[in-house]
This record gives structure tokens, sequence and C-alpha cells, in this order.
């Protein structure tokens, strides 16, 4: 029996390119400009055009983190902790993240502060309680953990998608989840002998489409081998959660390259053509 290893066990190591960018303030000088020029200059050029800049020594989501727990620390709960949360999600903190770290520093800030704290956040990441609680009532019919967000590799999916290794080894495999809508890119999983993939579905509806021929339907225990070197997609469809187990069948000389996203009007199509 050939040893079966997923093609989807992304590395979480990979650095977030988020946390790459260089940070611009303007509030010093749009607010105290002309009241106090030399604080605005301090606040905009040094805070934040230098040390908060200083990217390739701690990135932008890790000094997010560092000034949220420092502020509410403090007891500060006002509109600069307001805006260094809404700074924590844009820099990619998620809304379980920052719970965490809020239950964290309460208990050693102190519970009150704590309190002060989650009504800002459950303000600012409001918008993705509903696709949590969706996530969440998705994971209670699935025997599988929905996992983590897939941030390694969310350059190569349209829309959000989520990982769950199952198991490292001699056979290792994991969950792959998708949000309704979302697909990774066309790809190929690219091998001088052997090698290709194989999806099992355990749980929603989604899509699986070779270049040149039709979409098929993945549903729970459906099997998809994909052969090496062809060109492909998968996903969800636009109205239900996915998940589906993906294994990487070795191979010599294996590789996997990504391509161009599956655009919405092909993606739609198959839409309009599911409801006819």
């Amino acid at each position: 029996m050939k040893r079966i290893f997923l093609i989807f066990l992304f590395s979480f190591l990979t650095i977030n390119a988020m946390a790459q960018k260089k940070a611009v303030q303007t509030a010093g000088r749009d607010q105290l400009g002309e009241f106090a020029p030399k604080f605005a200059e301090l606040n905009d050029d040094v805070l934040f055009g230098e040390v908060w800049s200083r990217t390739d020594r701690l990135g932008l989501r890790d000094r997010s983190l560092v000034t949220v727990t420092s502020l509410i620390s403090q007891g500060i709960t006002d509109n600069s902790l307001t805006y260094h949360l809404q700074s924590a999600k844009e820099n990619g903190v998620t809304r379980t993240e920052i719970a965490e770290v809020i239950t964290h520093v309460g208990f050693y800030a102190g519970w009150p502060k704590a309190w002060a704290a989650f009504r800002l956040a459950r303000e600012v990441w409001a918008e993705d309680t509903a696709g949590a609680d969706a996530r969440a009532a998705f994971q209670r019919g699935m025997i599988f953990p929905v996992g983590e967000p897939n941030k390694a590799y969310a350059r190569y999916f349209t829309g959000n998608s989520y990982l769950a290794p199952l198991s490292s080894g001699p056979i290792s495999f994991a969950n792959v989840t998708f949000e309704p809508g979302c697909r990774n890119n066309w790809h190929i999983h690219r091998a001088t002998k052997g090698g290709g993939q194989l999806l099992v579905g355990v749980a929603g509806r989604g899509w699986y489409q070779e270049e040149g021929k039709p979409a098929q339907e993945i549903l729970p225990g459906t099997i998809i081998r994909i052969p090496a070197n062809v060109k492909h997609w998968h996903g969800a469809a636009a109205d239900s959660w996915f998940a589906h187990l993906a294994f990487e069948i070795p191979g010599e000389e294996s590789s996997n390259e990504w391509l161009e996203p599956v655009s919405d009007e092909a993606y739609g199509k198959l839409q309009r053509d599911d409801e006819n």
C-alpha cells in the first residue's frame, strides 16, 4: 500500500506578508500639528515612522499585541485602545486570538480592565461574529476539526480557508475547510513519476474541476483522485461550507505550481447552472 502524504500540510512558520509593511501615521499633525508641532512630529515620524516600522525586528502584528496589552494593563480603554485594536485586526490578529489575549491579560492586569477591553474588542470584531457562529455550527456537524485560519497560503485562495492537521506520520493528512464561496487558485501537482493528490469529502458541498472539463460536485464520501500534472481547482459551493481531507500521493521530483485565481464569472456560472 502506498504511503499517502498531505499536499496541504502548510507551514505555520511562514511569515505573514502583512507584518512587513511600513506603519504610516498622520494623527499627530492632523490633531496637534498647530498646537504641539514637536509632539506631532515625535508621534508621527518617530513612534510610528521609526519604531513601529522596524518590522525586520518585530512585525506589526506582534507590535499590535504588545501595545494592546500595555494599554489594557494601564487601564487605558479610551479611543487609543480602540485605534490599536483596529490596527491589530488589520495586522492579522483574529477574533479568537484577541479574546485569548485579553483573557490572559485579565489575570495579571485585573478583571475589570479585561471587561472594559472586551467591550471595545467586541465592537471592532463585530462583523466577524456571524462568520464565527457559522463556522461553529459547521463544526458541530463534522467529526474533524475546522482548524485555524490558513494564513500561510491565503494568497492562493479566494475567500477564507482553515487547516487542521490530523496526523503527522507515517501517513500525514489534514482537514481543509472552506467558507461558502471560497476556492483555491488553479494549480498543478507536478511530478515526473507518481504524484498527484487525493481528496475525500467529509462535510458540506464543494466543487472540483480540471481544466477543459465540467466541474464535479463533492459531497461527504466523494473521493477525487487528481493525477499529477493536471491543472485543477477545488473549493466550496457558493451557498455551503465545505471540508475535505487532502492527501499528496508520493512521486518523484514533486512540486506544487500555483496559478491564476478562478474568476468570479467562471465560479458564478457553476451556481447558475446548479440552480437550473
